[in-house]
């Protein structure tokens, strides 16, 4: 069948295009950026399009000739959301009837009925709904917390259990959940495809398990192998100071953690099974919970996290500037510009660029960058915690830390923007995320010389208005120890690594410890390991 994936850069949409395109499906990529899926693995399998579901046209371009249409667009960080989906969903829907699409396939959240519902799912169900009223046969699963390598509810529970050892307990934790795991999240939407024409409805997916939050918390820490949790309840936490708490304590920022928390305000259990009736389950049967949360562990201590929350949240628009554009482009530019010559290679020091943020750190004023992060969380930005797909490779798209990946380009060619590359050069171009007054990237490059490398790093600022001119002011007596520090630990780390030493992590014993985990991780969790997917 031709399939059309809307989302394909999201957490979903980005595992569920390979395996239909495996299953031999022809896979239609639709993306507003055609350039982040550039490094994705399987990016020549399918079919990569620019088009944007709030835009007729393209919608109306790309439904055609398909016969099913995967929906797996959110807009819950933008204000007004529920509008906005609710329009997008309008035009979509209109495209593929118009183009005789044969069924629509969207993933909703699992929701009780005859209750008054939060924004976030009631726009959800209210999406489904308009797929179900649109004439073209509609399938919504549903389904309450997916558990996985990489998904923002994973890594929520990850992180409230692994740093809270005391956690004060709001009421919701108390409330009965039924996790899922992605593989079967991705079992079923393969799956639906082949379903009979008159079926248009929704459909409940859930786990074998069903447990309380507090239970999840208690059954991650067993798995992970962590002392026994203290929890103190505490009925007067809301949802909403909750959301709070969560900021704070894991990588999931508020916008995030809202609906997350929103979708356990009320028991979310299947009530009913009927798509076993359609679809079989998988071969091994669906993968209880404990399982779950290994598997997901495995993928993650061994670095094969295939998609992650925070990979399709990128939060500007295509009309901002870059800064490829000349000054006159955009206003008045700053600029912090630094070079060093290495006698590291190209590719040792590369290696260091591209290892940068995480668990390795910035190479400059740990300090500094963790302050500039709990700040930034408080103002509702991203912070400092989203961490890494991979430890060790980027490719286009990637979150990273409080940076978007714009640019990766290992060979000496245009990049996308049209970027300038001399023969052998090598450049990582990162977008803040952050929340400051104006537009920043951060742009290292590495190219030959005699005798070794050249190192050459530039930090851009655009300013808004007189708060953007007097913010690059007031952290430029800050520069040279971040920037500085930056230019010159990165060649120092690569200089160690050419005469075979450990570069050595700046985060040093944190990273070690980490590191001596996740190989223990690994190793408890290989024997189960025989299948793909999570």
């Amino acid at each position: 069948m031709r399939c059309v994936v809307t989302g394909a850069t999201g957490y979903i949409g980005g595992r569920l295009a390979p395996r239909l395109a495996a299953e031999g499906h022809e896979v239609r990529c639709v993306v507003r950026t055609p350039e982040k899926m550039r490094d994705v693995p399987w990016a020549r399998e399918v079919e990569i399009v620019q088009g944007d579901v709030l835009d007729e046209e393209s919608m109306r371009r790309v439904c055609a000739g398909a016969d099913v249409l995967y929906y797996l667009v959110h807009s819950l960080s933008e204000s007004g959301f529920a509008a906005v989906d609710r329009q997008a969903a309008m035009i979509s829907a209109q495209a593929a009837r118009e183009a005789g699409v044969s069924r629509i396939v969207y993933l909703g959240g699992m929701h009780p009925d005859g209750v008054e519902l939060s924004e976030h799912l009631a726009s959800r169900a209210e999406v489904g709904e308009i797929f179900l009223r649109s004439g073209v046969p509609t399938v919504v699963l549903q389904a309450a917390v997916i558990l996985g390598s990489g998904s923002a509810s994973f890594e929520m529970l990850r992180y409230l259990t692994e740093r809270l050892p005391v956690m004060l307990t709001p009421s919701w934790v108390h409330h009965r959940v039924q996790p899922i795991a992605i593989r079967d999240v991705l079992h079923y939407l393969v799956r639906v495809v082949s379903l009979p024409p008159e079926v248009n409805r929704t459909f409940d997916i859930g786990g074998p398990d069903v447990l309380t939050y507090l239970q999840m918390m208690e059954g991650f820490a067993e798995v992970a192998e962590l002392p026994t949790r203290t929890m103190l309840p505490v009925p007067v936490l809301t949802p909403r100071l909750s959301s709070h708490w969560v900021n704070l304590v894991t990588p999931v920022p508020r916008s995030t953690a809202v609906p997350l928390i929103d979708s356990l305000v009320h028991e979310v259990i299947a009530s009913e099974h009927d798509i076993d009736t359609f679809v079989a389950p998988p071969e091994e049967g669906l993968t209880g919970f404990q399982r779950a949360v290994a598997l997901a562990l495995y993928r993650i201590s061994s670095g094969q996290v295939e998609t992650r929350w925070s990979g399709a949240n990128a939060t500007y628009a295509p009309s901002d500037p870059l800064p490829s554009d000349p000054a006159w482009a955009g206003g008045t530019v700053y600029t912090d510009v630094r070079e060093r010559r290495s006698r590291a290679s190209v590719e040792n020091v590369w290696h260091v660029v591209t290892g940068i943020g995480g668990e390795r750190g910035w190479y400059s004023f740990p300090l500094g960058w963790w302050a500039r992060g709990v700040l930034d969380r408080l103002f509702g930005g991203v912070g400092l915690r989203r961490g890494r797909r991979d430890a060790d490779s980027l490719k286009v798209g990637d979150a990273l830390d409080w940076w978007r990946v714009e640019e990766c380009l290992d060979e000496g060619h245009p990049g996308t923007d049209g970027t300038e590359m001399a023969p052998g050069e090598r450049l990582l171009r990162l977008r803040a995320e952050m929340k400051a007054p104006g537009l920043a990237w951060l742009e290292l490059r590495v190219a030959p010389a005699a005798g070794g490398s050249t190192y050459r790093q530039r930090a851009i600022f655009f300013p808004h208005g007189l708060a953007g001119h007097a913010y690059w002011w007031v952290i430029a007596p800050f520069h040279v120890l971040v920037f500085g520090g930056m230019e010159r630990r990165i060649v120092a780390a690569a200089e160690r690594t050419e005469r075979g030493e450990s570069p050595e992590p700046p985060t040093g014993l944190v990273a070690r410890l980490k590191d001596r985990r996740a190989r223990r991780d690994a190793e408890r969790a290989r024997p189960a390991v025989r299948h793909t997917g999570t």
